[in-house]
């Protein structure tokens, strides 16, 4: 099965740590004896290959093993994690999920059979093929969440070639490409992961001192939440030696106090998309938006300043939505890039790009302005319908002290004059006290 070569490389390493859970660490032997205890529970529970199985739950060891076990047995997987807590019924609809498997707060299950026949063409042809599954949801920021549907198989593929073993925090949830890529290249290369039970700052940079991480992956939302909090003052993250980030734009000003505060731990800017997989990349140094991406399975491509990706890992297709690929396998990310020699630097979603009277202007440019002003702790920027240039620059601020609105409007306009074109200042200014990150800590624009 897919999975085999994966199992037989983790018992090479049977008393090395392979996840720490709730502050205790679970060994690569206990991890797959957990395994071999999940093909007896699901033979009993008669889930066979090809059956499309929810997992409910995050990283602990039952739920990463189990993750394993449906996995080898060529199963159709469905992590969901609290964070879609409000759509799982919507969720499990889309996958045509069969078993419901849930994890409450100490690792314990409970098996749920629904009455579901699978019924959508891509999922059938997966199943005759033999092959496991992967579900993941989009994040639904730019509309509807979407279903993709991987063959798990090519997916585990780039994990064969071995690489560092590191001890790595598990910030990306399970139900997200990135934590699935994280979980399975810390498996692969014999690593250790570290589950958290919150993505709090304070709890993050706990787990850090704690458990000596070497590898943070994470949001630049968090990043600079966690710059703000100053949680990393009060504890020792000395161990740390990489920090990665993805998922959205990180602002320049962001990355700056980073390297500032962090001058020996090296920070690697990712890109990967739901549909695609996670690439391999190359940042031009650690205080540089510049990046390389790509690597074997993946081809790029740029049309019109638009980043195009073809991949070896690239999913089966949508579950709810026409397939996103050209003739040639080609997928349009919508991620508007500009490119010196090698390398790209994201500017921002197309359809974020703020349009003033003809003029572009990227969300994350403005907001990286507005980050380096006092008293300002987040800002979301949008655009506005406008009857004279299209649009306008909207921003919502989220302020560390009280501030009367109009005092705040002018300083804003007074900073950003110095700093940004005439057109990309914000016209429109709101103050707000709501929190302008998902679950997922990735920047919300929209409403």
């Amino acid at each position: 099965m897919s999975a085999s070569w994966l199992l037989e490389r983790m018992a090479q390493w049977p008393d090395r740590a392979a996840i720490v859970w709730q502050g205790q660490q679970y060994t690569y032997g206990e991890l797959l004896a957990r395994v071999q205890h999940w093909n007896h529970e699901l033979d009993q529970h008669e889930v066979a290959p090809g059956q499309v199985v929810a997992i409910e739950g995050d990283y602990s060891p039952n739920a990463v093993s189990l993750m394993l076990a449906l996995v080898h047995r060529g199963t159709i997987v469905v992590p969901l994690t609290d964070s879609v807590a409000a759509q799982r019924d919507e969720f499990l609809q889309i996958a045509e999920v069969q078993v419901v498997i849930r994890f409450d707060a100490s690792d314990g299950w409970q098996l749920e059979r629904l009455p579901v026949q699978v019924s959508n063409a891509l999922t059938q042809g997966l199943i005759a093929s033999g092959n496991p599954g992967l579900v993941l949801f989009s994040s639904g920021s730019t509309g509807k969440s979407k279903a993709a549907l991987h063959n798990f198989t090519p997916l585990l593929e780039k994990f064969k070639l071995p690489r560092h073993a590191r001890v790595t925090l598990t910030f990306l949830l399970l139900d997200h490409i990135g934590g699935i890529n994280t979980l399975f290249y810390t498996l692969a290369n014999g690593g250790t992961v570290v589950a958290v039970p919150s993505r709090d700052p304070e709890l993050v940079c706990a787990a850090i001192a704690s458990q000596r991480v070497q590898t943070l992956p994470t949001s630049p939302t968090f990043l600079n939440l966690l710059l703000i909090s100053e949680a990393y003052v009060r504890h020792d993250l000395s161990s740390l030696e990489l920090i990665t980030y993805g998922t959205e734009v990180m602002p320049q000003s962001t990355l700056q106090r980073l390297h500032e505060i962090f001058p020996k731990v090296q920070l690697l800017q990712t890109y990967g998309l739901s549909e695609l997989g996670i690439l391999r990349s190359k940042s031009k140094d650690s205080n540089s938006l510049w990046v390389k991406v790509g690597g074997e399975g993946f081809e790029t491509k740029i049309v019109d300043g638009v980043l195009w990706v073809r991949a070896q890992s690239a999913m089966l297709g949508y579950l709810n939505a026409p397939s996103p690929f050209d003739a040639e396998g080609w997928m349009n990310t919508q991620d508007m890039v500009e490119v010196d020699g090698e390398y790209i630097r994201i500017l921002g979603r197309r359809s974020e790009i703020i349009n003033v009277g003809g003029q572009k202007v990227y969300p994350a440019e403005v907001e990286s302005v507005l980050l380096q002003m006092p008293n300002v702790r987040d800002a979301a920027v949008v655009g506005e319908a406008n009857p004279i240039t299209g649009q306008i620059v909207s921003v919502r601020c989220n302020l560390f002290e009280p501030e009367e609105l109009n005092a705040f409007k002018r300083r804003l306009r007074a900073f950003c004059r110095e700093r940004l074109a005439p057109y990309k200042i914000p016209t429109r200014i709101e103050l707000t006290e709501q929190e302008q990150h998902s679950a997922r800590f990735k920047k919300m624009r929209k409403g």
